[in-house]
């Protein structure tokens, strides 16, 4: 199977965008630039490392925007652009992909159709850039008289992500060090690999200037905000563990169910469905399918969060109640959190385990299984 990772540049300081933030950390949409660039990497199929170049002094910025994320630990970066690309490159070869894909941070609306055509490409070829051609009429000057038209015709706005096969990219990064070439295909051409373009799309846009920033920027009125509710049930059964939000817990019984029985979860992707009004886990994952028999339940929960950010959306918190005798959950309740966080991508402030009895009331009061329930709050853009 092909290694892919994903290499997001940005250390660098924004001078163009001005202010004591870089503009990665820049608020957008009530997230850090960063963060919605990551999570387009992390939450991509075909992505399997993903790795940031940093400047030492935004350490807490990035780790604030990373939150809940599973990176590879971030690298400090160069002088300029090229160097910070060229450290990242030799920090991945510690994971040996086979191709990556280098991403500016500052290009946050990169959407997965993208990603896709890039990494297609390179099934195909040594090197691939997403571009868009040259429509407008352009004029060649000096001191802002025209000299000029010059021809746009074959001119491409190159954009990124920009992929490569791994090592023929870090050996040509290695023996072009310190030239200030201004983007990795140029590099690339530069050493002699092929490098095809595929189509662009207009809205990855890159964010240089305060005014980009405010032309991306959702209009308050424009944000909803959705709430959906989700509540599931398992028997208990031969067995000697149960699956509560993704944690194995030791327990004379086990719950029944045609995936892993993770009660917890199921509540939890029901919820996120209905947030979206995207119908039920049965709908989804139907329990008949042989498909889904013992599956992990964080499938479906990864499921129903792709379709809300397919729908402009991003989980904002999930709360979670287990109801049940018995096992105690307790002392398994961190590990509970920290498993949601890494399936939600979200930060432990925005999830939350609790757990009940009934006082020996109904089916969970006779110790005959397990209920939950979930509610999470869903932002939507536009």
């Amino acid at each position: 199977m092909t290694q892919t990772a994903a290499l997001i540049v940005g250390a660098g300081r924004g001078h163009r965008f001005g202010g004591d933030m870089p503009k990665q950390y820049q608020p957008l949409n009530g997230e850090p630039v960063l963060r919605h660039t990551l999570r387009a990497f992390i939450n991509h199929p075909d992505i399997n490392a993903v790795q940031a170049v940093i400047h030492p002094d935004d350490l807490e910025l990035f780790e604030h925007a990373a939150r809940g994320f599973e990176l590879l630990a971030p690298v400090w970066g160069g002088e300029s652009r090229q160097d910070s690309v060229r450290l990242g490159l030799l920090h991945l070869k510690e994971t040996s992909p086979d191709q990556v894909l280098i991403h500016d941070a500052a290009r946050p609306f990169v959407d997965a159709d993208l990603i896709s055509l890039v990494t297609g490409a390179l099934g195909a070829h040594p090197g691939a850039i997403p571009a868009l051609p040259v429509t407008d009429t352009l004029k060649r000057g000096h001191n802002r008289k025209i000299d000029k038209t010059v021809p746009h015709e074959g001119l491409w706005r190159a954009q990124t992500p920009q992929g490569f096969k791994f090592k023929a990219i870090l050996k040509a990064h290695q023996s072009l060090a310190g030239q200030s070439l201004t983007d990795d295909a140029t590099v690339g051409e530069h050493a002699g690999i092929e490098v095809v373009i595929v189509e662009g799309s207009e809205d990855n846009v890159k964010i240089t200037t305060k005014k980009d920033l405010e032309r991306t920027q959702a209009p308050q009125s424009a944000t909803q905000f959705r709430t959906g509710y989700g509540y599931d049930v398992h028997a208990f059964g031969d067995g000697n563990r149960v699956v509560l939000c993704g944690v194995q817990i030791p327990h004379s019984q086990s719950l029944i169910g045609h995936s892993d029985a993770d009660v917890a979860l199921h509540a939890v992707t029901d919820a996120l469905l209905g947030a979206i009004g995207a119908g039920d886990i049965g709908e989804h994952f139907p329990p008949n399918n042989l498909k889904w028999r013992g599956t992990a339940s964080d499938q479906f929960v990864r499921h129903a969060v792709s379709l809300i950010e397919k729908c402009g959306g991003r989980v904002v918190n999930v709360d979670v109640t287990l109801v049940c005798q018995a096992p105690k959950i307790g002392p398994y309740r961190e590990a509970m959190c920290k498993r949601l966080t890494e399936i939600l991508n979200i930060a432990k402030g925005q999830v939350s385990v609790k757990a009940t009895t009934t006082e020996g009331l109904g089916f969970t009061g006779r110790n005959e299984g397990i209920a939950a329930h979930a509610i999470t709050s869903v932002s939507l853009v536009g």
